[in-house]
């Protein structure tokens, strides 16, 4: 069964796109079939990846395309459905429907043959997070080492919560991922700390700190390909691990 998994904070700069990017690459390389749904209108994920595709999430939003024919390919295993500016005159429109929260799940239907569909959201409570939502199953939640981006979660959470219960979802958190850790750095262990308290089932190992993540962003590529043996690319195997010891665990 495919797994369905929105990455979302309402906070920004919590190194969501770059979770995504690294998360999808590196189960694409562990040879799981990924694509990966950009719903962000800033279209961060083909940027990184140096894809450029003439068609994308407006076209399936506006069913002027289907989704499958709005596809590209990134990586081997890994394809993307990219976004641009002209989502947001997409998510005007579609809030004016009856059905404005389920436009994404419906347009998404006829799409098989993915063992991880991978969602990048806007940091936004918006009608098209609402769509993310509704259409995944589980959520990661990467979050900063600043106490801001803890607002961000809380936020989340209410809205999860007040999601699952007028729409009768069972959304679940799968990861909340510490993302920019600095040991050196006593803001970042108290934030960790917090993160135990309130999340012990859920909290992955922390994403360090690395300029090897923004360099390689800057060549189009991802850290696998980049730097593979940095501690940045160490740190994101231990989350693809993660995330391949929940499938086992379902």
């Amino acid at each position: 069964m495919t797994r369905k998994i929105s990455i979302i904070n309402y906070k920004g700069g919590t190194g969501k796109t770059c979770t995504v990017i690294h998360l999808a690459h590196g189960l694409a390389l562990q040879g799981k079939k990924v694509l990966v749904i950009d719903t962000d209108p800033q279209g961060s994920v083909s940027y990184h990846l140096g894809v450029k595709s003439k068609d994308s999430l407006y076209q399936v939003l506006m069913k002027k395309k289907k989704a499958s024919e709005c596809v590209v390919n990134a990586r081997e295993n890994l394809d993307i459905i990219a976004a641009n500016e002209y989502l947001f005159p997409a998510e005007v429109k579609i809030s004016k429907l009856k059905r404005r929260e389920f436009v994404l799940a419906e347009q998404l239907n006829g799409l098989s043959g993915y063992d991880y569909i991978l969602l990048d959201c806007a940091p936004s409570m918006s009608v098209l997070n609402q769509n993310a939502l509704l259409y995944s199953n589980e959520i990661l939640m990467p979050v900063s080492m600043e106490y801001l981006a803890l607002i961000g979660v809380k936020q989340l959470l209410k809205n999860i919560k007040l999601i699952n219960s007028i729409f009768k979802k069972n959304i679940k958190i799968a990861k909340v991922i510490p993302t920019f850790y600095d040991k050196r750095n006593k803001k970042s262990k108290d934030i960790l700390d917090s993160l135990r308290r309130v999340f012990p089932s859920y909290l992955s190992d922390p994403i360090r700190v690395s300029v090897s993540l923004s360099e390689a962003a800057g060549k189009n590529q991802t850290i696998f390909e980049y730097d593979p043996n940095s501690r940045a690319a160490q740190d994101y195997q231990q989350l693809i691990q993660e995330v391949l010891q929940s499938d086992n665990a379902k």
